[in-house]
């Protein structure tokens, strides 16, 4: 079959995971004819994602959050306003899209949580499927833990989560845990889709501490607890704009730039994870077998609902901050061994050639009938 993928570029998760795909569908024989990614004016896209996606590369500009002043929280209302202010610069990006799905003609529409997805396949109603992937569809399942306490950042969620999948035909939900197969026979639940470079490192336990943080702005707590921790080790990832590739602004605190085979190598070696609530980087470490700390971002409830569903799955535990000291304490402790769940793991592409087998006749053609837009994403 031949894909285009549709990426949000919000943090290095979706990104990655679309590399780790791209190259597993090259290796069973698949053909990913191009990229889109959509992106905001305060992220650049990484060097090693223009790298690794071998195939032509869209860039458009798609819906993203607002940050607090700090870089920190999630202002839910001016990022709503911002957004419905930035409809004209989203209708060219829905117009740039449909060319190049028209020039490529893929089978597959698959779209990695961006809601330009969702509303380009409502609006435009291509030939191909639309097919969705992320641990944010896990929210379908009976099973997904929702944390209690105002109602409507949940609704949110799901409505954002429903927009990204307008008209879905397969809905691939990642999942921190191997759960039962849910009633609707469209959902399939699979383990996280990680780099295969991850399975070649072999893990060991060194002097520092590795931290990662989808925005910026949580660098001052790191600093905070770098300068009352000066006997810690702290090797951090961001990617702020304008910073070198390697910024030392304590002695005992190492900034880079977000670069994925430099990424693995200091997770492979670190004492420990603590990160902002992101799916993608909890699951190397839990795969690693590192032990986690995890500080999900204010007022962001995709975070929140990640952090708990991780803590269930036995990943990691749950901080309000960066907190170094403490989490030294823990790995100290007799509690910080991590679970293995690197079985798990190991079964993605299995599981998912299952799937597409199921998709596919014995020719090879494709067995997909008519897009039928109007499906009842939660019936």
């Amino acid at each position: 079959m031949k894909f285009v993928f549709i990426v949000q570029g919000e943090g290095r998760g979706h990104m990655t995971q679309a590399i780790s795909l791209f190259e597993m569908l090259d290796e069973m024989g698949h053909e990913v004819a191009a990229v889109c990614i959509g992106t905001s004016q305060r992220r650049e896209i990484p060097d090693f994602v223009k790298e690794k996606l071998t195939c032509p590369l869209l860039l458009v500009e798609s819906p993203n959050f607002v940050t607090d002043k700090n870089h920190k929280g999630v202002l839910l209302g001016k990022t709503i306003r911002k957004n419905l202010r930035n409809l004209p610069t989203f209708q060219r990006s829905l117009r740039k899209i449909h060319e190049l799905v028209s020039k490529h003609q893929p089978d597959i529409l698959l779209n990695f949580y961006d809601l330009l997805g969702g509303l380009y396949n409502a609006r435009y109603r291509p030939s191909c499927r639309l097919w969705v992937i992320g641990h944010q569809y896990l929210s379908l399942h009976p099973d997904f833990p929702f944390p209690s306490g105002n109602i409507l950042p949940k609704i949110l969620f799901q409505l954002n989560t429903h927009i990204t999948a307008l008209g879905a035909d397969e809905f691939f939900a990642l999942s921190f845990r191997n759960l039962p197969k849910s009633k609707r026979s469209n959902l399939h639940v699979l383990p996280p889709l990680l780099r295969k470079s991850i399975f070649d490192l072999q893990p060991e336990k060194g002097d520092y501490i590795l931290t990662y943080m989808v925005n910026s702005g949580y660098s001052e707590e790191v600093l905070h607890y770098a300068k009352n921790n000066p006997e810690l080790k702290i090797e951090a990832f961001w990617d702020k704009m304008g910073m070198p590739e390697r910024y030392c602004p304590l002695p005992n605190v190492v900034f880079h730039q977000v670069n994925d085979r430099l990424f693995l190598t200091k997770m492979a070696k670190c004492r420990g994870f603590v990160s902002t609530a992101g799916f993608e980087s909890i699951c190397e470490a839990m795969y690693l077998g590192k032990p986690v700390m995890m500080v999900p971002v204010k007022k962001h409830f995709e975070q929140t609902c990640n952090a708990l569903d991780a803590s269930l799955a036995g990943v990691g535990t749950i901080a309000k901050s960066f907190d170094f000291g403490a989490f030294d304490k823990h790995l100290r402790s007799d509690l910080s061994e991590a679970e293995n769940h690197a079985s798990w793991v190991s079964q993605f592409k299995s599981i998912f050639k299952g799937v597409l087998s199921n998709k596919t006749s014995t020719s090879g053609e494709t067995t997909l009938g008519p897009n039928p837009i109007n499906k009842a994403m939660f019936g």
